[in-house]
């Protein structure tokens, strides 16, 4: 029986480094970020263009072009994930069977807006990445392209970090440094690896 852990976070928590902490100890992990650019290179294209007209280049969604289209739009964001989120969701269970199959006592579901997509009941329990405020903004305000207004829009859109926290089952705090986060990482593995 596998367990289905799934791993959420506000931008700039570190999922992404926690994500490949799992990856690193043999645990599957379904990268529900990277199952988009997969979609947006082929099978999501026609439905994406023809929604949202202009965005895809050389039989690719430009997610810049989209991104001018939808970003703080929340009609046009309903609009692309009701193409998108059944992709997903599709992917993701085709992962849990091959994880199911392998025999994997633990399988981590990465998606990012978790909570506020209803995600943690696909779950069996839930770690949340999180860290201080201020170590949050410095990260998100170093990633190129990235302002104070552009961040304001996205952390409109998720669910405010003190809240996942309340939620899950597990924190995993990624402001104290990479064995830090690591050993709390190794803690959760050895603990549902043994009821799984």
């Amino acid at each position: 029986m596998t367990f289905i852990l799934g791993l959420t976070g506000s931008i700039g928590m570190g999922k992404s480094a926690t994500a490949a902490m799992f990856r690193a100890r043999g645990v599957p992990v379904h990268d529900a970020d990277a199952t988009v650019h997969h979609l947006y290179a082929g099978p999501a294209v026609a439905a994406v263009e023809a929604a949202f007209p202009g965005v895809s280049v050389n039989g690719a969604i430009d997610r810049a072009r989209l991104g001018r289209q939808v970003f703080g739009n929340a009609e046009a964001m309903r609009r692309l994930e009701a193409i998108v989120h059944p992709l997903v969701h599709e992917a993701e269970q085709a992962f849990l069977a091959q994880a199911r199959q392998a025999g994997a006592p633990l399988a981590v579901l990465d998606i990012p807006l978790l909570y506020e997509t209803g995600g943690e009941r696909r779950c069996q329990a839930v770690a949340v990445v999180s860290a201080p405020a201020d170590i949050q903004r410095e990260r998100v305000l170093a990633r190129p392209g990235m302002d104070e207004e552009r961040l304001a829009v996205i952390l409109a859109r998720q669910m405010p970090d003190v809240e996942k926290r309340r939620r899950a089952q597990f924190v995993i705090d990624t402001s104290r440094g990479f064995d830090f986060a690591q050993a709390q990482v190794d803690a959760i593995i050895a603990s549902l690896s043994s009821t799984a």
